[in-house]
């Protein structure tokens, strides 16, 4: 089914609105203890597990006006869900924030397996909406691989080492304006490996 057009807008607010929703929500709860069946829970973790239900939400509202998710909206999904089942299940925070190292993790490993087998899964991914040619599309992989990676290694040496409400703050804003950027300055430099007809990108 061919993905529909809605405003950008609401696009945006379903998209990053979970997990500014989370960070609200820590916030608001942090420093409570709640208990049940006999086990407390920090308001770090129940704010995990509320993050959960949102999150699925929002991507439903979004599948439902755009009869299309991403592949990466796909597994980041997936790995909320598993990440934070474990949270609940052992009633430990660690679980939720390794959750990720592992999606960047993921993230550089697949791009640089393809870019071990000379090619870009990058491109496979995302030509439809950003046409250019293959040696483009390889240095834009190498770059995003090396980005990917740095801030897989960033949330691990943060979260083993900073306060949980750092890392919700570095979560929550400093990863996403970092990648934003990245990927923002990467597509202005790669202009001249933009092209018109798509059928060149393959070439």
């Amino acid at each position: 089914m061919a993905a529909r057009q809605i405003n950008p807008i609401l696009k945006q607010v379903l998209e990053l609105g979970p997990t500014l929703a989370f960070f609200l929500i820590y916030l608001r709860i942090k420093d409570e203890t709640y208990t049940f069946g006999g086990t407390d829970y920090s308001g770090f973790i129940i704010a995990a597990l509320v993050f959960v239900p949102i999150l699925l939400v929002a991507m439903g509202i979004l599948w439902a006006l755009t009869g299309k998710l991403s592949r990466m909206q796909i597994f980041t999904a997936f790995m909320v869900i598993f990440f934070g089942g474990l949270t609940a299940w052992f009633n430990d925070e660690r679980f939720f924030k390794m959750k990720t190292t592992i999606v960047y993790g993921a993230m550089a490993g697949l791009l640089g397996i393809g870019l071990l087998r000379g090619q870009s899964y990058l491109q496979f991914v995302m030509e439809e909406f950003l046409p250019m040619q293959r040696a483009g599309w390889m240095i834009f992989t190498k770059r995003l691989a090396f980005i990917f990676a740095v801030l897989a290694i960033a949330n691990e040496i943060i979260w083993r080492t900073q306060s949980t409400e750092t890392w919700v703050k570095l979560e929550t804003f400093a990863f996403p304006v970092v990648l934003f950027l990245f990927l923002w300055v990467q597509i202005i430099g790669l202009q001249k490996y933009l092209i018109e007809d798509p059928q060149q990108s393959r070439d």
